[in-house]
């Protein structure tokens, strides 16, 4: 008589938590890393403000009688560059520092979009930039004597400057293989800002100019620009506005496929 095999009992099918959704995921992430940066980043903004001011001041001291195009194109530059230090300069090595360490795996454990945490980072960092741009504004306007009614501009200007500038901070921390590299590329790229912004597009030589036109935050500064001199046109704004986020989206794109290829290593 032959011994009935042995019944196996089904194995446990486990159920994979699901994929959470892409605008849940960057308001997630958004509101942590903005709780986290109040304290952090606070003393930062701080000194990217007084940094912005104390330029506007030497630059005021210099230049005796400048007309309103070049007194407008140095306070839009100054504005925007408040942009550059936190979303393109810290990002770059809050990223930076990240992929050296190692910490981007965690991310890659959880079941949601790459491409919804990098941007959630990236707005965070964009949004500690209003206040600085802000205040960076009303006291070059009240510095050099340019009028105050078209200043709402430096809000959409900061808002598409901060996407374009932090999808750049971004991709340079997520794509170069040290976070040293990473922090010195972010100030690279905060000095080109610096002086691609301050100086007017007609008082450089005709071979740079080309090349402001490839650093994404000098379209917000034509428009705030504009708006300082009282010549903003609907037209010339939504465009200039359009083509920032335009470099925003696509750098964006590249840090998020930065981040997969990192935690894939």
């Amino acid at each position: 008589m032959t011994a009935a095999a042995p019944v196996v009992a089904p194995a446990a099918t486990v159920a994979l938590p699901a994929r959470t959704s892409w605008w849940s995921t960057a308001d997630a992430v958004y509101r942590l890393s903005l709780a986290r940066g109040r304290i952090a980043r606070g003393p930062l903004l701080f000194v990217a403000t007084l940094q912005s001011v104390g330029i506007l001041v030497l630059l005021r001291g210099v230049v005796r009688h400048p007309d309103r195009a070049t007194s407008a194109a140095i306070v839009a530059g100054a504005s925007i560059l408040v942009v550059a230090f936190v979303a393109l300069n810290l990002l770059a090595q809050r990223f930076g520092a990240m992929r050296a360490g190692r910490s981007l795996d965690y991310f890659a454990t959880l079941p949601v979009p790459v491409s919804a945490v990098v941007l959630g980072t990236a707005a965070s960092y964009a949004t500690f930039t209003v206040p600085g741009a802000l205040v960076t504004a009303v006291a070059g306007a009240a510095m050099f004597g340019l009028p105050f009614g078209q200043l709402w501009l430096v809000l959409p200007a900061v808002a598409a400057s901060g996407v374009a500038l932090s999808g750049v901070g971004a991709a340079l921390g997520l794509s170069l293989p040290r976070a040293e590299l990473a922090t010195v590329a972010g100030q690279l790229g905060m000095t080109a800002v610096l002086f691609l912004g301050l100086i007017p597009a007609g008082h450089l030589p005709l071979a740079v100019r080309g090349l402001r036109q490839a650093v994404p935050s000098t379209y917000a500064v034509d428009v705030l620009a504009a708006g300082l001199r009282g010549s903003a046109t609907p037209g010339g704004v939504l465009w200039r506005l359009a083509a920032s986020l335009g470099y925003g989206a696509v750098t964006l794109a590249i840090a998020a496929r930065a981040f997969r290829r990192a935690v894939a290593r």
